[in-house]
């Protein structure tokens, strides 16, 4: 069986999956979207730097990087907790927190999201290229889209534009040599084979 639950380690990626409960939608307009990034950030944010993600209206693929511990937001409670348990911890209150204010404005009544999000720890270099290849290109995967450019919830925009963004943009571009190897990259059609063991739906 697959190890969809291994330990968060400081300065590691992992590959972070979770989906609506029973496959229902979790962004039913474009606004939720933005809201839920905007909650990401506020739980996530002190712990967790992301690479790469893709939301779709059932379910969201992130890449991140766990912040070195001497550097990690802890909470006065929380530090005796193990990083498996403190990160995890956050995950549950950013998905308690958008089911809350989800099912106020619509209505709806139970948990939204999965309890227990996957997970995979990401091996190296050549699967992590693989890996933000996938999850850019996961939307035409699911067929919400034919352009994996034009889906307006992913990072690939902030990593080949020049706004802000909470993204790692340099860090991402560097791995692929520049802007430009990084669009050529991503326009090439790829065979996931080689990352099988990192790729969850």
């Amino acid at each position: 069986m697959p190890n969809y639950h291994p330990p968060f380690e400081p300065g590691y990626f992992y590959h972070v999956f979770n989906q609506g409960n029973n496959r229902e939608n979790i962004f039913l307009e474009p606004k939720n979207y933005g809201f839920f990034l905007r909650k990401w950030n506020k739980y996530m944010g002190g712990y967790v730097n992301v690479w790469s993600y893709c939301l779709m209206p059932n379910h969201f693929h992130f890449l991140i990087r766990v912040i070195e511990q001497n550097k990690l937001d802890k909470p006065k409670e929380g530090n005796n907790r193990s990083l498996t348990e403190l990160i995890s911890n956050q995950f549950r209150s950013l998905f308690i927190s958008y089911t809350k204010s989800f099912n106020k404005v619509y209505d709806h009544t139970g948990n939204l999201l999965r309890r227990r999000f996957k997970r995979k720890k990401v091996d190296s270099k050549n699967y992590l290229i693989g890996l933000i290849h996938y999850i850019h290109h996961n939307p035409i995967h699911h067929h919400f889209t034919n352009e994996y450019t034009t889906w307006e919830h992913s990072s690939y925009k902030a990593i080949i534009g020049t706004g802000p963004t909470k993204v790692k943009r340099n860090k991402v571009l560097k791995l692929f040599n520049g802007r430009n190897h990084f669009i050529k990259f991503h326009q090439e059609m790829k065979e996931y084979k080689q990352i099988n063991h990192l790729i969850i739906e």
